[in-house]
């Protein structure tokens, strides 16, 4: 999927506040660190607000990683709040939906992004989801949830499997692979 970075539709002044959920301190945390929403794909304008309010809680920003899936520009460094952030970017290796914040504590936190498009209650509950210890689910996934099932209705088991023990249907081991990832799926319990 490529995504174009639109200047006439993109907010041209930043918002001082980031639209951020983290996991609460002192818990580990599940998959995920937090959530992220930004109000628009330009990493110049949206930076800022996130380094702001990460740099109170968890030191200051030096890097951070994205897929450039996401973002059109990806640009080498970022100016924010008197420091430069270095960015890049990994296109297999990286979530698509996440941005990884390195900070000189030294700490990693690995973020959903949640797509600036997204509704406020979609966004809600994709934020405290992946702010949630006890998620266990890729950004990916949570996102494959969220559209395929949203408020409607009861999910099926299966749109809670991490994407590596989907089932196939496949022949031959990726098949038998996927018959016994059916079979311990159907004894795990479905979140709420």
């Amino acid at each position: 999927m490529t995504t174009m970075l639109d200047r006439a539709t993109t907010p041209t002044a930043p918002d001082p506040t980031a639209r951020l959920s983290l996991a609460p301190r002192g818990v580990r945390p599940g998959r995920l660190d937090g959530a992220w929403w930004p109000r628009s794909r330009d990493l110049l304008l949206e930076l800022p607000a996130l380094a702001a309010d990460i740099d109170e809680q968890w030191g200051r920003i030096t890097r951070i990683t994205v897929n450039p899936a996401q973002w059109p520009v990806i640009p080498p460094r970022i100016p924010v709040a008197g420091h430069t952030v270095h960015a890049g970017w990994f296109s297999t290796e990286q979530d698509e939906h996440t941005i990884a914040v390195f900070s000189y504590a030294p700490r990693r936190l690995t973020l959903l992004v949640v797509p600036p498009e997204t509704d406020a209650v979609g966004a809600a509950r994709l934020m405290a989801e992946a702010a949630s210890p006890a998620n266990t689910m890729t950004a990916s996934a949570l996102l494959a949830v969220e559209r395929g099932g949203g408020a409607q209705g009861p999910r099926s088991r299966s749109a809670f499997l991490p994407s590596a023990v989907a089932p196939s249907g496949g022949a031959g081991e990726a098949g038998r692979r996927a018959d016994v990832a059916r079979s311990r799926a159907a004894s795990w319990p479905v979140p709420a």
